[in-house]
């Protein structure tokens, strides 16, 4: 399972404000067959069992932007990939809360 946390940053639109950008970007994966997504506070986590599924949502959600009238746009991708065990975003979650005092 691949997941990675992907953040778009939309530069010279004069408003600090990137919320209408981002989901303007989201829309554009929201039907993509093969991609799961979870929006959080600083970015999106994108999950797939495809790099390609992966890179074809990075590409559409800065485009997206692009054609928005942004010329500039900067992307953060982290990429996660693992072959030992098939772990979903929220198993990887699960692991973490385990340990968590309560």
């Amino acid at each position: 399972m691949i997941q990675a946390e992907i953040s778009v940053y939309p530069i010279g639109t004069g408003n600090t404000s990137a919320s209408f950008y981002i989901a303007k970007a989201i829309e554009s994966i929201q039907k993509m067959k093969a991609v799961r997504y979870e929006v959080n506070s600083m970015g999106t986590i994108l999950e797939s069992n495809d790099i390609d599924k992966i890179f074809q949502a990075s590409k559409s959600i800065m485009e997206v932007v692009h054609n928005l009238g942004v010329q500039r746009v900067e992307v953060i991708l982290k990429i996660d990939s693992r072959r030992d065990k098939d772990k979903k975003m929220e198993e990887k979650l699960e692991s973490i809360n385990k340990y968590l005092n309560k």
